[in-house]
């Protein structure tokens, strides 16, 4: 199994296949390639889950690359030290994974999103940006790194900008413009870790070759600065997150759905794996700042969330209030915090995918956005109410639903780090159950309207997209540790970078076991 270049599989496979449908018969609605579009979203999750098969629990033995399993590297430009290297840690396994389950479910839910234009674009550009998503996370050279950081843009844009709701092109150029910008500052940074590997006599863009290199202070301040902004934007976080209302509230609830639960996910993960893992002094050093930005957007994005009437945009909101949680468990720097941080980027995108897919199938029916253009629905659409609902309190952060589990780690990290950053963070969860309880009761319960009379239930494809989503989210609200043993390796590497040597949560089964031999 180990001969087998499965990273390069997995990536080359959306890419051609996304090249391959472009040569499709043309047409709005066209079957075709819809068809081959989810066949090789398929065959890409089969891949996807041959690297989960393989891969060995425990055996990362760098977070910043040196541990990474199923490596795979080749010379490419020599001149800057750049390689085309692959590999994967915990870390980069359960973004992996994360993705190649959401896109054929998304192909599935949005069927006929396209219809309304070429449907081979659509389908095209999301084997597109799945390929350089992939590719992203599996990245272990930073200029390669970089160069498909910013590739990811073109298919993101196109989806935006060609599939959604009228001023969409603005949306989608506001959203280029952010992360093009923070593309540019983070430039600067890719250029500076080649000044300092060729001071230090090896020019190399290798992670694991710049993780054994000492980077001094200062220049581990300018460089942790790019990479920050850049990730930031993407993530994003306040006050670099005003592209995220527009473009969630103008794209297709599917496209919205790959770029928060997909691609935003990239800020967070290059927070942990060049702040933290590259630039650990320099990360120390910003943490008040960032603590502070995390706070601010956990707060800021659940009261925006409140006031607003379309539910799309609401959605996207809720994200940028989630996303400041995800950061902060990132920066207290320990062991339930980092941990619970990745564990809230696996199970922010099931719950968000969930809602955005499903508040897709209501304006579907409906017609409309608007939250206060809704009402009564449930008496008409029971299960796609009951379904919502699931998906909502999972997002609140409901006991028993996989996100509570990560949000509990990461307040519990910020309570340790500091009471008032844990008081602050913790008014999420009385926030998150106000908008999202109050969105239910205005779209789905009171008087049933006469204009959604005929409006029919959830149809078994839809079922067939977010069932599996639901499923994820109760049972990894029982059972997280599956998740947490894949995370936690990578998660203490990355600690030790930073000089924490805290253990990452376990279930103690052993001493549990001898704690029973002791009472016989």
């Amino acid at each position: 199994m180990s001969d087998f270049p499965w990273l390069i599989a997995l990536v080359l496979v959306p890419l051609v296949g996304a090249v391959a449908v472009s040569f499709l018969p043309s047409g709005s609605g066209e079957p075709l390639p819809k068809k081959v579009g989810l066949g090789v979203a398929l065959l890409t999750l089969l891949l996807g889950l041959g690297v989960l098969a393989g891969y060995t629990l425990g055996d990362d033995s760098s977070s910043a690359g040196g541990g990474a399993q199923f490596d795979v590297s080749y010379d490419w430009i020599s001149l800057f030290g750049a390689h085309l290297a692959l590999g994967v840690d915990g870390l980069s396994l359960v973004m992996v994974v994360l993705t190649v389950v959401l896109v054929p479910l998304v192909m599935l839910a949005s069927w006929h999103e396209s219809d309304e234009g070429s449907t081979k674009s659509f389908f095209g550009w999301v084997l597109a940006l799945e390929a350089m998503s992939l590719a992203v996370f599996t990245a272990t050279d930073v200029f390669l790194f970089y160069v498909v950081f910013e590739a990811t843009l073109i298919p993101a844009y196109f989806l935006v900008a060609g599939f959604g709701r009228e001023g969409r092109s603005r949306a989608a150029t506001k959203f280029l413009l952010y992360q093009l910008g923070g593309g540019l500052v983070m430039l600067a940074s890719v250029i500076g870790l080649y000044v300092v590997s060729s001071d230090a006599g090896n020019p190399s863009y290798l992670i694991s070759d710049l993780a054994a290199m000492h980077i001094d202070e200062t220049a581990q301040r300018w460089l942790f600065v790019g990479f920050f902004i850049a990730f930031a934007a993407k993530a994003p976080l306040f006050p670099l997150h005003t592209w995220l209302a527009d473009t969630t509230e103008k794209a297709t609830p599917s496209t919205s759905v790959l770029l928060v639960c997909v691609l935003d996910k990239i800020g967070t993960y290059g927070m942990l794996r060049f702040c933290l893992g590259l630039l650990p002094e320099a990360s120390e050093w910003a943490t008040p700042v960032v603590v502070v930005l995390a706070l601010i957007s956990i707060v800021y994005g659940a009261f925006v969330a409140i006031g607003q009437d379309d539910v799309l945009r609401l959605i996207g909101l809720t994200s940028l209030s989630h996303f400041g949680l995800i950061v902060l468990g990132i920066f207290v720097f320990s062991g339930a915090g980092s941990s619970g941080a990745v564990l809230y980027m696996v199970n922010h995108g099931i719950s968000t995918a969930a809602l955005f897919l499903i508040a897709g199938f209501v304006i579907r029916r409906t017609g409309t956005a608007s939250i206060s253009a809704m009402g009564g629905l449930e008496k008409t659409v029971p299960v796609l109410a009951g379904v919502f609902l699931v998906a909502g309190m999972a997002a609140a952060g409901l006991p028993g639903l996989s996100p509570f589990v990560s949000e509990v780690l990461v307040l519990i990290a910020a309570f340790n780090h500091a009471w008032w950053a844990g008081a602050i963070a913790v008014t999420s969860i009385v926030l998150a159950a106000i908008y999202i309880l109050w969105t239910y009761q205005r779209t789905f319960t009171g008087p049933a309207r006469p204009e959604f009379a005929a409006v029919v239930d959830i149809d078994r494809r839809e079922l067939g997209a977010v069932v599996p989503l639901l499923v994820a989210l109760v049972v990894f609200g029982f059972f997280p540790m599956p998740v947490l043993d894949v995370i936690n390796p990578a998660v203490d590497d990355i600690l030790t970078q930073v000089g924490v040597t805290e253990e990452p949560p376990t279930v103690e089964a052993e001493a549990s076991d001898a704690t029973e031999g002791a009472d016989q």
